[in-house]
C-alpha cells in the first residue's frame, strides 16, 4: 500500500463493555486516533490505517475495532438492508476466494432474529460481488478471512469490517480463567479508574489480596512494562483484509516489541498477588508466565486472616490494594461472604495503612461489611452484573479513623442487639440442653421484628431461614439486617462461617415447593434421643428434619411398643426411625409402613432406616399419593402419624391439598385404617387452623398442641397443632 494510502482518513467505530465509553475515547486519544462521537457500548473516531492498527494492538478497554462502512437510517425490513449491504464495493474488502462470516447484532419489527439477520447481510455481499463477475464467497463461522460486524437498532444499520478477529479483550495469557472471571479490559478499566496509570509513574506497588487468576495484577504489571496487551495475539481480523498493509504492520510490532523489552528491564514496581486456593494460584502464575511478564509479580498463598506486609517491603513504600472479591449472586453464598468482606478491611488495615483500596463488586451492601467509607465509587457492568468500583483510603496507623476493630466492637447497633438475644437465648436453653443431650434446636426466631430470622443449630452446623419480609420494609435496610446477622452468628456460636447456610423462607406455590436449591450433597448425621438421622442443610428448602416435631416423634416412640404403625406423609421418615427403635425398655414398633409421593424423601427414608439397622421386610416405604392409597388399603394399623403439609400441589397428585379444607376427609379415610383401641396422631403446621367441628362428633378427639413445645419452641405456640384421635367406644 502507497503512503498516501496509509494517511487515509478512515472512519471506525471501537465497541467496549458499558460504562467505558469515555475512558476507552480517551485512550485511542494517546493512540493518535480523533473521537468525535461516543455510544452506548462504543466510540466513533477517525483515524489513519497506523491509528487503526495501533488501537487494535495497544487499546487495553475496547472489545473490536471495525472500519466502518456504512451507516444507513430507515433500514427495518429484510430487503432494505440487503440493497443497502449490496451497495458497497466488497472488491475493496475481500479478496478472491476468501472466506466470510457476519456478526449481526439487533433487531427490527422485521429482522428479530440474529441469524436471519446475518443471513441478509451475507446475501447482500455476494450478489454485489456476483453482479461484478467475482466469485462467490464461502462461509466460515469459525475462522473466516473476513468478519464482517453489523449491528441494527431504531432503523439505523451499522456496517464494517472487524480488524480484531476475536474479542480485543482475549490477550491470549489467560487459559484457565477460573470461576466467574473479570474479563481483561474491565480489569484494565478498574485500574484506571482507580489511578493505577499515576501511581505507577510514581513507583508505587500493587497488591490483590484475593487475587484468582491474576487477571488485575497481570493488567496492571502491562500497563508498568510498557507491554501492548495484544503483542502476544498471532493472527487479527485485518489479516484477511484486502487492504491490509503488512509492511506497516511489522513496522508497529516491531516498534511494540522494542517497547516491551525495554519496560521489562526498566520497570521498577512490585506486584504481590495472595490467594488461599492452590489451583488458583497455579493459573495466576502460568497466566503471568504466558503474558511475559512472571519476574514482575509475586504469588503467595494466604487466605485474609493471614494477609501480612511482605518482608522484603519497606515501611514507607505506598502503593494501591485493589481486588475483585465474590458477589455472593446466590443466597447460600453470603454467611462466608459477610466474614470475607469483613476480614478484608481488618487485613488491609493490618497489613497496609496509609494505602489506597480499591475494592469491585455487584453486592455494595457486601463493600459496606469492609468498614472503611468510599470517597468514590464507579458505576459499571460485568458481563450481566450491575457493579460498582469503590475507592477508599486506609487509614494510617494512629490515625483517628483507626483500623475497624475485630468482633463485637465492629458490629452495627443493631447486630449488637442481635448478638445479645443469640447470647440470651443460649443461656436460657444451656440447661435443657444438657439435661436433654439435644444436639439439634432452634436457638432464634424472629425475636426481633427488625431481624426475621429462624436461627437452628444443627450439632454445630447453622441452619438460617430469613423470612421473606413484606413489601413495606425497605429492602436495603433488610439486607443490612440480614448482612448484620450473618456476621454475628458465626462470632456468637463460635463456628466457620462456611458451616452457616442461609435461605429465605417464603410461600412456595407451583413446582417451586418441590424444586431442588443446591446439588451439594453435602448431608451429615445427627442424633435424636436414640435415633440416628441424615440430614442436609444446602439442597432442599427443608433439611430432613422438622425440629418443632421433636416432642411429637418422641411421643411415637414411647407409644409404638408391639404395634402396627403407620407413617402418612412420611417425608424423610424420621418419626417411623423413632417409633421402630421406641423405648430402651419397651422396644418400638414391630412393623411400619411409611407412604409418601416423594422419591427423594423416600430414598432419604430408607437411608435413615439402614443407618438404624431397621429391616426393611418388617418397615417398608411405599411411594403413593396418601389419600390414593388410604382409598384402597385394607390393612390395620395400631398407631398412625398423619401429618400433611399446608398445602400441596404436585404434579404426581390428582388435584391438590389443602389441609383446612381437606382434613377432614383425611382423618376419615385414617380412621377407617386404624384398628379398635388404637391412636391417630394428627398434626399440621397451618397457623391458622381450626379443626371442624363435625370430628368430635364422631370420634374422642383431644387437642395436645400445648404439651408437644420444647423449651426451644415456647415463644411460638402457633407453629404446629397436634390432636390425638381415637374411635369412641362402641361406635
Amino acid at each position: 500500500m502507497s503512503e498516501s494510502s496509509q494517511r487515509q482518513i478512515w472512519s471506525f467505530l471501537a465497541t467496549c463493555p458499558k460504562g467505558l465509553e469515555e475512558l476507552l475515547a480517551d485512550e485511542l486519544r494517546t493512540l493518535g486516533a480523533e473521537p468525535n462521537k461516543t455510544t452506548v457500548a462504543g466510540v466513533h473516531f477517525r483515524a489513519d490505517l497506523e491509528g487503526a492498527y495501533r488501537a487494535c494492538l495497544w487499546s487495553r478497554l475496547a472489545n473490536r475495532i471495525v472500519l466502518s462502512l456504512l451507516r444507513e437510517e430507515g433500514i427495518e425490513r429484510p430487503e432494505a438492508m440487503h440493497r443497502a449491504v449490496a451497495g458497497v464495493d466488497w472488491s475493496r474488502h475481500l479478496r478472491s476466494g476468501a472466506t466470510l462470516a457476519v456478526d449481526f447484532h439487533g433487531r427490527s419489527e422485521h429482522i428479530r432474529h440474529t441469524r436471519f439477520g446475518a443471513q441478509t447481510v451475507k446475501d447482500g455481499v455476494v450478489d454485489a460481488l456476483q453482479a461484478q463477475g467475482k466469485p462467490r464467497p464461502g462461509v466460515d463461522l469459525q475462522r473466516p478471512d473476513l468478519r464482517l460486524y453489523a449491528h441494527l437498532h431504531r432503523g439505523r444499520l451499522t456496517l464494517g469490517v472487524d480488524l480484531s478477529g476475536d474479542s480485543l479483550h482475549r490477550r491470549g495469557y489467560r487459559r484457565d480463567v477460573g470461576h466467574a472471571p473479570l474479563k481483561e479490559n474491565l480489569a484494565a478499566a478498574l485500574l484506571i479508574r482507580a489511578g493505577w496509570p499515576q501511581r505507577l509513574r510514581d513507583g508505587e506497588v500493587l497488591v490483590d489480596p484475593l487475587c484468582g487468576a491474576g487477571t488485575l495484577l497481570i493488567e496492571a504489571a502491562l500497563m508498568a512494562a510498557d507491554m501492548a496487551p495484544n503483542l502476544g495475539r498471532v493472527r487479527f481480523g485485518f489479516h484477511g483484509w484486502a487492504q491490509h498493509d503488512e509492511a506497516l504492520w511489522a513496522e508497529l510490532r516491531r516498534e511494540a516489541e522494542a517497547r516491551a523489552s525495554i519496560g521489562r528491564k526498566r520497570c521498577r514496581n512490585r506486584f504481590y498477588g495472595f490467594d488461599e486456593s492452590p489451583p488458583a494460584l497455579a493459573a495466576a502464575k502460568a497466566n503471568a508466565m504466558r503474558a511475559g511478564i512472571p519476574a514482575l509479580i509475586a504469588f503467595s498463598g494466604a487466605s485474609l486472616g493471614q494477609l501480612q506486609r511482605p518482608a522484603e517491603m519497606d515501611v514507607d513504600v505506598r502503593g494501591l490494594v485493589i481486588t475483585n472479591p465474590p458477589y455472593g449472586e446466590r443466597l447460600g453464598e453470603l454467611p462466608e461472604l459477610v466474614t470475607l468482606y469483613r476480614e478484608l478491611g481488618q487485613g488491609v488495615q493490618r497489613a497496609f495503612p496509609g494505602w489506597r483500596l480499591a475494592v469491585f463488586t455487584a453486592n455494595p451492601d457486601l463493600g459496606h461489611r469492609i468498614g472503611l467509607r468510599a470517597d468514590k465509587q464507579y458505576s459499571l457492568k460485568n458481563g450481566p452484573l450491575e457493579a460498582k468500583l469503590l475507592l477508599m483510603d486506609i487509614p494510617a496507623e494512629g490515625a483517628e479513623e483507626a483500623a475497624a476493630p475485630a468482633g463485637a466492637a465492629a458490629r452495627s447497633q443493631g447486630g449488637q442487639m442481635f448478638a445479645n438475644r443469640l447470647e440470651k437465648n443460649r443461656k436460657r436453653l444451656r440447661k435443657w440442653l444438657k439435661q436433654s443431650g439435644e444436639t439439634c434446636y432452634r436457638l432464634y426466631d424472629a425475636d426481633m421484628p427488625e431481624y426475621a430470622l429462624a436461627v437452628d443449630v444443627y450439632h454445630g452446623r447453622v441452619h438460617v431461614q430469613e423470612y421473606a419480609p413484606p413489601r413495606s420494609v425497605n429492602a436495603a435496610q433488610a439486607q443490612r439486617r440480614l448482612f448484620d446477622a450473618l456476621q454475628v452468628i458465626p462470632e456468637v456460636l463460635d463456628v466457620d462461617p462456611g458451616q452457616v447456610v442461609i435461605k429465605r423462607r417464603e410461600r412456595q406455590s407451583g413446582k417451586a415447593q418441590y424444586r431442588k436449591h443446591a446439588a451439594s450433597g453435602e448431608r451429615f448425621q445427627v442424633c435424636e434421643g436414640r435415633a440416628r438421622l441424615w440430614v442436609n442443610l444446602r439442597d432442599y428448602i427443608d433439611t430432613g428434619l422438622f425440629l418443632d416435631h421433636r416432642p411429637v416423634r418422641r411421643m411415637l416412640g414411647e407409644m409404638a411398643a408391639g404395634k402396627r404403625f403407620l407413617n402418612l406423609f412420611c417425608y424423610t421418615a424420621a418419626a417411623t426411625v423413632q417409633a421402630a427403635l421406641g423405648t430402651e425398655e419397651s422396644g418400638g414398633a414391630a412393623d411400619s409402613v411409611s407412604v409418601d409421593l416423594s422419591n427423594t424423601y423416600l430414598e432419604w427414608a430408607r437411608d435413615n432406616f439402614a443407618l438404624n439397622g431397621l429391616d426393611p421386610a418388617h418397615h417398608r416405604v411405599v411411594r403413593d399419593d396418601c389419600l390414593r392409597w388410604l382409598e384402597t388399603a385394607r390393612a390395620e394399623f395400631d398407631l398412625i402419624f398423619l401429618d400433611p403439609p399446608t398445602f400441596s400441589n404436585s404434579k404426581k397428585m390428582e388435584g391438590t391439598l389443602d389441609v383446612q379444607r381437606d382434613h377432614v376427609r383425611l382423618i376419615e379415610l385414617a380412621m377407617a385404617r386404624l384398628a379398635s383401641g388404637g391412636t391417630l396422631v394428627f398434626s399440621n403446621n397451618q397457623r391458622r387452623f381450626q379443626l371442624d367441628d363435625r370430628l368430635p362428633e364422631r370420634f374422642a378427639v383431644e387437642d395436645i398442641s400445648a404439651r408437644t413445645f420444647d423449651p426451644d419452641f415456647t415463644r411460638r405456640p402457633d407453629i404446629h397443632h397436634v390432636f390425638l384421635i381415637r374411635h369412641r367406644e362402641g361406635a
